[in-house]
């Protein structure tokens, strides 16, 4: 019985960690403030998007970004054909946009196909301030470049994140999920994270950068999480990664299981290979420099997904049952924690009513995914650029 109490005990003081971190990333997100620009102009944009085999996507994305409330002569728009066996550059080509291919079976994948592009055809983008990098199956809001250029016209930004938000929350239990999950992984913690530490992440939708910095680098991060290797290679060249919450770009979440699970264990699989990878390195970096930035990215790859601290919560309350009030209350606060940084995502942006609604449904969404990590950790990991099937 004591071996018992000592490994509950011991898995409440590690989960007081996680909770603690969700609860000050909770309180500054609601003092965080987007920098703004010192002067009113509108840069010349590169709009990069990376396609493999989105012959459908492209088009809806292309007619959005065409329907920009930014001045026309200001925006130029390139789309990386990369690998594709369909109709992408061809209908990418008939909407007037430049359109290089690149066909590579060895180096295959998003990171590959932006490096490509960068290094290769800068006499291309030359011409450009800023660039920003979408995924070629989204919906940018109409103001997206607007903000894009308002951040990068401040001159102590070089690089800043957009706000990647869900275009169909009311689609069904998945979707609505999602997108509660969105708003607080997506902002919360954004907005959080820059406002402790001066710096946000990367999440490889929606992403902006000065031409002259894309032009120095190139996109050197090649995995499956190609946007935080970039992430943490730009935080030890000492640049940080802006927030912008009203730069908005949405994407369409898939609806049936299959593929949503599909979808799901490449999202998490990869942060879990970068936890791997990069926790480590993260923590000498403090430990040398004692530079707190690099504290608080450890701290954001090291926190669990929200379906994992859920079950992990759910046993730590369970077995704080045969302990005695202290670590009882120690347990409920958790929950208290979750509940209050859940409602204060949705807050934040004003979710639907269909997202508050169907957070009820939570319990069966967090069943759902626990095949997906069990399967995450048999099957083996790859770098290829794999698609989700669309959905009609």
């Amino acid at each position: 019985m004591m071996i018992v109490e000592f490994l509950i005990k011991s898995l409440l003081i590690l989960l007081a960690l996680p909770a603690g971190y969700l609860l000050m990333s909770t309180i500054a997100s609601y003092l965080f403030k987007k920098k703004e620009p010192i002067s009113n102009q509108f840069l010349n944009i590169g709009v990069l998007i990376p396609a493999h085999n989105e012959e459908e996507g492209i088009k809806r994305t292309l007619e959005n970004i065409l329907a920009s409330d930014y001045p026309a002569n200001r925006f130029e728009i390139f789309v990386i054909a990369d690998n594709c066996t369909d109709s992408t550059a061809q209908n990418a080509r008939e909407a007037g946009v430049q359109v290089f291919e690149r066909f590579d079976k060895f180096k295959r994948g998003k990171g590959e196909a932006l490096d490509w592009f960068l290094k290769n055809c800068k006499e291309n983008y030359r011409a450009t301030n800023a660039i920003t990098i979408i995924d070629a199956d989204v919906c940018p809001d109409r103001n997206y470049l607007r903000e894009i250029s308002a951040s990068l016209s401040n001159p102590e930004i070089a690089a800043v994140q957009a706000f990647n938000g869900v275009s169909n929350p009311q689609a069904g239990w998945r979707t609505a999920l999602i997108d509660a999950a969105f708003n607080v992984f997506n902002h919360l913690r954004m907005a959080g994270s820059f406002r402790m530490s001066g710096s946000a992440i990367l999440r490889g939708n929606g992403m902006g950068f000065r031409t002259e910095l894309m032009e120095h680098y190139g996109w050197p991060s090649h995995s499956i999480v190609e946007d935080i290797e970039f992430t943490l290679l730009l935080l030890k060249d000492g640049i940080n990664v802006h927030y912008n919450p009203d730069a908005v770009i949405r994407s369409e979440m898939v609806t049936s299981g299959k593929n949503a699970s599909s979808q799901r264990n490449r999202w998490e699989g990869g942060r879990f290979m970068l936890v791997k990878k990069m926790s480590l390195p993260l923590f000498r970096l403090f430990k040398a420099s004692r530079d707190f930035r690099y504290l608080y990215a450890l701290a954001e790859l090291a926190i669990p997904p929200l379906s994992i601290l859920v079950m992990l919560f759910t046993l730590a309350t369970a077995g704080s049952i045969v302990l005695d009030a202290v670590w009882q209350f120690l347990a409920a606060s958790f929950w208290a924690i979750l509940l209050i940084y859940l409602a204060s995502g949705q807050i934040q942006r004003r979710a639907p009513l269909s997202t508050w609604l169907y957070l009820a449904t939570a319990p069966l969404y967090v069943l759902w995914k626990i095949p997906i990590y069990a399967g995450m950790m048999l099957k083996k990991k790859t770098n290829e650029w794999v698609r989700t099937t669309r959905e009609k």
